[in-house]
């Protein structure tokens, strides 16, 4: 029989005379690894998004609650415990994108009081992404969002095909900057007709990069395009007639700086041979799609028989379905659409 101690004093009790002891747990959203799961807004896209994750993982989604009140402030109130826990923040990115960023910042920072472990955000667009260069007087609004995001409490971010990996230089903590090549890549293969006879397209020579990379493993050519369209209104905004066309002197009497001249854009020409084959255009986002229309009249008329815009982020601002409907566009194809 074992011995067992009691004040100082051994005693001799038999199994049958243990004490039987019994710990009763509440049953929670935790998994095995420590971690839980919530969703950042009540939109079909994010809930149905979130709903999918903690299926494939075997988890109960997190209860919390957000919502706008009356002055459209943006309340959070998490219902369950999550102290110590290790937390992923579900939020998609809807059109009302500000609303969006303020429901992911007012949760995690309601998880980071509540003395949540880690706060991981699942963001599959990050928004202002674009907005990562400065351009004229404006500013780099891409860099603010990180640092909102540290000040209120994430500790990492999961994304997929940032506009620019350089973007992962903002944060002061991980960003995971996942793919979405390997599905389109798939659906080349798999959906588009004799793809042996396709050239992978860059719209722009800033997008050639990401179009090698596809050229390069579906082992395509590659064609790249350069210029803009004549209706582009882009001139003002980039900062294209800065400085202005004038002499500047310096203090120095009798030294001269050099006339600086305006940057001109020719029209869009393509660098490649696309006659006869089929263009696939690879991009990240799809937002206004004139340009992507523009890209499409050029190819056809460089004798590309058929027409493919392929992105991972489909937003598709103001008309463009109208205009890509009434295009050359002959398919478009990316893993998720955002209807702005």
């Amino acid at each position: 029989m074992p011995i067992r101690r009691f004040g100082g004093h051994r005693s001799l009790v038999s199994n049958s005379q243990r004490p039987k002891l019994s710990y009763g747990y509440t049953k929670m959203n935790i998994s095995r690894g420590g971690y839980r799961v919530f969703s950042a807004n009540s939109t079909t896209a994010c809930t149905e998004l979130a709903k999918k994750i903690t299926e494939r993982l075997g988890v109960e989604l997190g209860k919390s609650v957000v919502y706008q009140e009356s002055n459209s402030e943006t309340r959070v109130d998490v219902k369950e415990s999550v102290r110590g826990q290790d937390i992923f923040i579900i939020q998609t990115i809807p059109r009302d994108v500000n609303t969006a960023i303020m429901e992911l910042l007012v949760m995690a920072y309601a998880l980071k009081t509540s003395c949540a472990k880690n706060i991981i955000g699942v963001i599959p667009y990050f928004p202002y992404s674009k907005q990562c260069k400065m351009r004229k007087r404006g500013s780099i609004v891409c860099k603010l969002l990180a640092a909102m995001l540290a000040k209120a409490g994430l500790t990492h971010i999961i994304t997929m095909d940032l506009h620019q990996k350089e973007i992962q230089g903002f944060f002061s903590f991980p960003v995971d900057n996942l793919r979405a090549s390997p599905f389109l890549i798939q659906y080349i293969q798999e959906e588009i007709p004799d793809y042996r006879n396709a050239i992978i397209v860059a719209k722009s020579p800033s997008a050639a990069k990401r179009a090698q990379s596809y050229a390069e493993r579906l082992r395509l050519g590659l064609a790249v395009m350069h210029g803009e369209a004549n209706h582009s209104e882009s001139d003002m905004a980039d900062g294209r007639q800065s400085p202005p066309l004038s002499r500047v002197t310096t203090g120095h009497t009798g030294l001269e700086l050099p006339l600086m001249m305006a940057k001109e854009k020719p029209p869009i020409t393509v660098v490649g041979d696309v006659g006869g084959r089929i263009a696939i255009i690879i991009d990240d986002i799809i937002d206004d799609v004139e340009d992507f229309v523009a890209a499409a009249e050029i190819l056809k008329e460089r004798g590309a028989y058929k027409i493919y815009i392929m992105a991972t982020h489909g937003l598709l601002s103001a008309d463009g379905p109208r205009l890509i409907e009434e295009s050359a566009i002959d398919e478009v194809k990316f893993t998720r659409l955002i209807k702005m």
